[in-house]
């Protein structure tokens, strides 16, 4: 996986410079973080789910998740503030470079009907945020193992100044987006 980080230190570099008109090299974008978040909606009703998708989140990234709380409390959805209600791991350098590539060109292409992610989901500052239906589409997660199908969220941080150069950027870096 180092090769993608070599690949986007020289091609990916040169070919946004070209594009965009950068006078320095500094200037070029680059994928800062990416986060992978998991909401637990029946924590309430099943206690060990959070024990299962930390170590769904463990296998799929290679590192160890962080339990996130609720800052509020709700009462219409049952939740205490500081009660647990996820977790979620944040990626850098290495170990995120190895993630974009699994997730291009591994996991991406194992969902049924797959004909590319959406090109609305930039928050206007050159993040990008998608989320996944279940952690089956990873190789490292065993069907036969899996108690219940968990979504995720994945967000890809960037130091895009707008989305068109946020998109040329991840475009490059090999996500597949829809036409």
């Amino acid at each position: 996986m180092e090769k993608l980080r070599e690949q986007y230190e020289k091609e990916i570099k040169q070919q946004l410079m070209k594009k965009f008109g950068y006078k320095s090299i500094m200037q070029v974008p680059k994928l800062e973080k990416v986060v992978i978040n998991i909401g637990l909606g029946d924590i309430k009703d099943n206690p060990k789910s959070l024990e299962n998708s930390i170590n769904d989140l463990r296998q799929i990234t290679g590192q160890q998740p962080v339990i996130t709380t609720a800052k509020k409390s709700i009462a219409a959805f049952k939740i205490r503030e500081g009660s647990k209600v996820g977790c979620k791991v944040t990626l850098r350098a290495g170990k995120m470079y190895d993630f974009v590539y699994k997730l291009f060109n591994v996991a991406l292409p194992r969902v049924r009907d797959f004909r590319g992610v959406s090109a609305n989901s930039f928050d206007g500052r050159g993040n990008y945020s998608m989320g996944i239906k279940e952690q089956l589409i990873f190789p490292e997660i065993e069907y036969d193992k899996v108690d219940k199908l968990r979504g995720m969220d994945i967000i890809f941080v960037t130091t895009a100044k707008t989305d068109e150069e946020a998109k040329e950027l991840l475009t490059l870096l090999g996500m597949p987006f829809r036409n």
